[in-house]
């Protein structure tokens, strides 16, 4: 016989240890689900309510139960739910690739199905201590106090340690295997108290669980790079997931095809990024003249490479919340090719977050190559560049009176609420009190055509907060037609910049693709273009604009 102290500890760690994998395994589904599909409040919404209700159902199920056994249906349990928790985002991850259309049977299986296990625990568990004579009464406020402050810890595990520093197909199998250890030693004490009615089933279930989850994570990342391999055309040559972002970089090296992808988006084709940085960065350039330029976003180095051609300038400030993208840039051999060696520039600072209202304009003096008469080198006085890896809205909000002549924000599309904030009117007016009086800036703005109404709303907000602006398009072969947004909040008419832009024949600096008359043509827009149905001025606290973008974009061929 079971001695009740000890018996009802060790029921109450198993709940904290189901408690804390369950809700990270909730977590781990609805991340897997927002990695694919996007929308990260909708997906969490819908798959934590899903396994919810299945919960519910299988407390329900589990009245319908015998008696007999249930330490046994127990053990069971615990081996069913760490293998279905293990393998559940490699078999979403597989139907994904393998058939799109129908993805969703796989991905709602597990979820419903995990669910529906995880309902079984407390109740199960309430019984086998109601059926060892334990009272009840003092066990009831410990089953549940332990399952609420293991889901409490693994919550803070997940954001604090697991996300930060493995792929989520690892996640579970971690997850899993601690589950699974619990319920390994919650096996050997019964065994040792003679609770087990079946003892050879409960030990050959226990060790064939183990050496399942032991081969998937010894295979896992093997089969991850298999089945990752299958969204992409060329092949793989760097994936990484970061605090922030999955990063994927493929190559075609029969076409000379570089391509970034984040969280599954093209982020650009090396086709063709010229013809996207020429328009985002050189009219913006053209027309402000300026000594301080601020890029928001442009991790990549792209837009910095294109604005480091300019003599003129001083001062460059860039802020892109992800370490490793800059990282990335810096040390991928693709990347530092394409953005020619930008963040390898000896003027270059990577400065940490703090400290931010420090910022001044500062010049450099760099050896040019070229001699004086008297035989000693000539001094080039270059532009200081600072780089901070701090969110954008904060750093806005944290430098003071500083001010740029040129800003140019070359965020993702608003395809998740924490991309959403940095197109809104909050956001835009930081944007306005750190930009000079004559000082214009530049807007990447996703597509006119496949986007429409989120391009006119990101225009609509930009007026909103007293900003003049001119839409701009051009076609780039790998994301089709994308459109841009200069802005300006001097009294200057768009009728007078545009005269400005038609007056240029030349830029000043060497550009690859854009000229003179590309960039007048780019102004072009059809009859009912610019007229937007929804008028959508986009909020921190009413996203509209991210709305329009999610279900009503890209449905146009």
């Amino acid at each position: 016989m079971t001695r009740p102290r000890y018996f009802s500890a060790l029921l109450a760690f198993c709940m904290f240890s189901t408690g804390a994998s369950g809700l990270v395994n909730q977590y781990v589904l609805a991340t897997l689900t927002t990695y694919i599909l996007g929308n990260s409040i909708e997906q969490f919404s819908i798959v934590i309510a899903s396994m919810m209700l299945m919960m519910g159902v299988s407390a329900i199920v589990q009245t319908k139960m015998s008696d007999k056994y249930l330490i046994d249906k127990f053990i069971t349990l615990e081996a069913t739910m760490a293998i279905f928790c293990a393998f559940a985002p490699l078999a979403i991850y597989w139907a994904y690739a393998s058939f799109t259309d129908h993805f969703l049977l796989i991905h709602y299986f597990f979820v419903l199905t995990i669910g529906f296990l995880i309902g079984f625990e407390i109740p199960l568990v309430m019984r086998i201590i109601e059926q060892n004579k334990v009272s009840l009464k003092t066990n009831l406020s410990l089953v549940y106090a332990m399952d609420y402050i293991g889901a409490f810890v693994g919550a803070i595990l997940w954001v604090k340690f697991l996300l930060k520093n493995y792929p989520i197909t690892e996640i579970s199998f971690i997850v899993a295997g601690f589950n699974l250890l619990i319920a390994f030693i919650t096996v050997i004490y019964l065994l040792r108290s003679k609770l087990i009615k079946h003892v050879w089933f409960s030990l050959i279930l226990m060790i064939s669980a183990t050496i399942l989850l032991s081969v998937g994570y010894w295979k896992n990342q093997a089969l991850s790079h298999l089945l990752e391999q299958k969204f992409y055309d060329d092949p793989i040559v760097y994936s990484h997931t970061t605090k922030y972002q999955h990063l994927v970089i493929t190559e075609n090296k029969q076409l000379n095809d570089v391509r970034l992808y984040i969280n599954g988006n093209t982020q650009f084709s090396s086709l063709d990024e010229e013809r996207y940085h020429d328009l985002l960065v050189h009219p913006v350039m053209s027309l402000a003249e300026p000594k301080s330029v601020l890029i928001l976003g442009g991790g990549d180095g792209l837009a910095l490479r294109e604005v480091l051609k300019y003599k003129e300038v001083s001062s460059i400030t860039l802020v892109d919340l992800d370490p490793q993208m800059v990282n990335l840039a810096t040390n991928n051999k693709q990347l530092s090719q394409l953005n020619k060696y930008a963040f390898s520039d000896a003027r270059i600072k990577i400065l940490p977050a703090d400290g931010v209202s420090d910022i001044g304009v500062r010049s450099l003096e760099l050896n040019s190559g070229e001699f004086d008469k008297d035989g000693s080198e000539i001094l080039e006085r270059v532009a200081s560049i600072n780089v901070y890896n701090i969110d954008a809205d904060n750093f806005l909000k944290s430098t003071g009176e500083q001010k740029w002549d040129a800003i140019i924000i070359d965020f993702p599309d608003p395809s998740s609420i924490e991309i959403n904030k940095l197109y809104t009117k909050e956001f835009y007016y930081q944007v306005k009190k750190r930009l000079s009086e004559y000082g214009f800036i530049a807007v990447q703005s996703t597509s006119p055509y496949h986007a429409k109404e989120a391009f006119l709303s990101i225009g609509l907000t930009l007026k909103s907060v007293g900003f003049n602006h001119i839409p701009y398009r051009q076609y780039i072969p790998s994301f089709g037609d994308w459109g841009f947004h200069l802005a300006w909040k001097n009294l200057k008419s768009r009728q007078d910049i545009k005269n400005r832009i038609r007056k240029i024949q030349a830029f000043s600096v060497t550009t690859t693709f854009i000229t003179p008359e590309v960039l007048v043509a780019s102004l072009a827009f059809g009859k009912s273009e610019l007229e937007s149905k929804s008028k959508c001025i986009n909020r921190l606290m009413s996203p509209c604009l991210m709305n329009q973008y999610l279900d009503y974009s890209w449905q146009v061929d």
